[in-house]
């Protein structure tokens, strides 16, 4: 693998560098799941872009920059050196924009793709049910056809960035006879549409991270229906490639918590090498971040080449889920129990990312499922 830049790669790095250091927020924001950093982050991604780095690999005219992939791996790389604010938008941006320009129409790329762009719409997940987490064939929120209208009925959970999220894309079953992975419908829902009801739920740090959405009797038009009735499973699979897969979380950011992890053993380390197992930990966290960043950019290697990601991304998944967890369990066992009582902000940043990591093995398709996919689709051994 060659891993040298061109002229025109190192004149982007270059480009980037100079616009963050111009423009990127000198303090931090609140937190993205409250109403206040929720605002913050919105307009700092309308600024980015203005700027043409907020969708980078979308066409221009749809509100990107018409970028590739190694180009959007190299703003990674710049935009997490400096601890830019984290990215409000992923939902839009990263899962329904490439979705969007695989299935959606003409008229529905231009429709919401710059929109999207610009986080004039900013949109939150419709997957998980009560009865239906992981397993996601088993959705039971119905959406039943009238005229060019669907009438939605039933509850959505879990529903990521809902609260302050104006869009949802999500399945709905549409033929209510059907059973498992048929007669599911991706639909676009507006969340201001009338019938719905949307309740908080607070996340482990306090913070109304998600949601349950309820629908009662909600007229969606069929317009808003991303690829053919009944197909909606093929879509939504699409989006969770892309979810599991490469762009959801750049090796940029393990990178850098990398970095972090290292700067902290250091400053800790007369305390940490009493138990010469946390110094393993992070050599072993470093090198899955080194690890992770090689992979990504022979995906992109294999993208360029007119490969594809299929259920290898199940991998991908599994690895950067369980390499956040090292990480972050490696930085509580260097800060000990003391760092429950320490009010400082870099103890604070790892406590927040320790509770967010243990979300990981799950949002995305949980781990356990993620291995019976490797195990059928990749290994080809028998379903159990």
């Amino acid at each position: 693998m060659d891993l040298r830049y061109t002229p025109a790669q190192q004149a982007f790095r270059a480009e980037v560098r100079a616009w963050l250091r111009a423009n990127a927020p000198q303090e931090s924001f609140a937190s993205y799941d409250t109403r206040e950093g929720f605002e913050q982050h919105r307009q700092w991604e309308a600024q980015l872009a203005t700027a043409g780095f907020s969708s980078l690999t979308w066409p221009k005219e749809l509100g990107g920059r018409g970028s590739d992939l190694i180009e959007w791996l190299i703003f990674e790389e710049e935009y997490w050196a400096i601890d830019a604010p984290q990215r409000v938008n992923q939902n839009g941006i990263l899962l329904f924009g490439p979705t969007l320009m695989e299935f959606g129409t003409p008229e529905q790329k231009a429709r919401f793709l710059p929109r999207t762009a610009r986080c004039d719409d900013m949109w939150a997940q419709g997957w998980s049910e009560p009865n239906a987490g992981s397993d996601m064939a088993a959705i039971s929120s119905k959406a039943i056809r009238d005229g060019d209208h669907y009438i939605v009925t039933g509850q959505k959970t879990w529903s990521t960035r809902a609260v302050f999220a104006n869009w949802l894309f999500g399945l709905f079953r549409s033929d209510p006879n059907s059973f498992r992975h048929h007669g599911l419908s991706y639909l676009l829902v507006p969340l201001d549409a009338p019938g719905i009801t949307i309740r908080p739920i607070r996340a482990l740090n306090g913070k109304e991270a998600f949601a349950e959405i309820f629908f009662d009797n909600v007229r969606v038009p069929v317009e808003n229906r991303l690829g053919d009735e009944g197909q909606g499973w093929h879509v939504a699979m699409a989006t969770a490639g892309f979810e599991r897969g490469l762009l959801l979380r750049s090796p940029a950011r393990y990178q850098r918590t990398a970095q972090k992890l290292v700067q902290l053993y250091r400053k800790h380390q007369a305390s940490a090498d009493r138990d010469p197992s946390i110094r393993e930990a992070v050599n072993r966290a470093w090198m899955g971040a080194e690890a992770y960043t090689l992979a990504s950019y022979h995906t992109v290697a294999k993208l360029a080449q007119g490969g594809s990601i299929g259920a290898e991304a199940s991998t991908n998944k599994i690895f950067w889920s369980e390499l956040d967890l090292l990480l972050h369990e490696t930085a509580l066992r260097i800060l000990g129990a003391r760092a429950e009582l320490v009010d400082d902000a870099e103890t604070h940043d790892w406590l927040e990312g320790f509770l967010f990591a243990q979300a990981g093995p799950i949002y995305a398709g949980s781990n356990e499922i993620q291995r019976n996919i490797i195990a059928e689709r990749v290994l080809g051994m028998p379903k159990a």
